[in-house]
């Protein structure tokens, strides 16, 4: 029930949002261990960064999930990439979503 509710929500919020090749979509999925988040020009279908938290043990998930926000901002940086939509993926805007997004922010991203 609750992912329904989860995808219900993400369809409705991708119905008005799409990266495009001069501001992509900045993708976030949380499971319940990890974190995972792209870079994806919708216009052409491809991934353009990714990062993800596996194999991190140290730290709480929101400490890996801003540290992930940071890695990708450091990606998007080295491949000339400054401005993004946010796509929080139907998930409320708190907790490690939120902290994925302030460590975008403080890597130097714009949205």
């Amino acid at each position: 029930m609750l992912k329904q509710k989860r995808v219900s929500r993400h369809n409705g919020i991708r119905k008005h949002l799409s990266g495009s090749g001069d501001r992509p979509r900045l993708a976030v999925f949380r499971s319940t261990q990890h974190i995972y988040v792209q870079i994806i020009d919708d216009s052409s279908h491809k991934t353009l960064v990714a990062a993800s938290d596996l194999g991190v043990k140290t730290g709480t998930k929101k400490e890996r999930a801003l540290k992930i926000g940071e890695e990708v901002a450091k990606k998007a940086k080295s491949k000339k990439i400054s401005k993004v939509v946010f796509d929080r993926g139907g998930f409320k805007y708190h907790g490690r979503i939120a902290a994925v997004a302030e460590g975008a922010r403080k890597g130097g991203l714009d949205f």
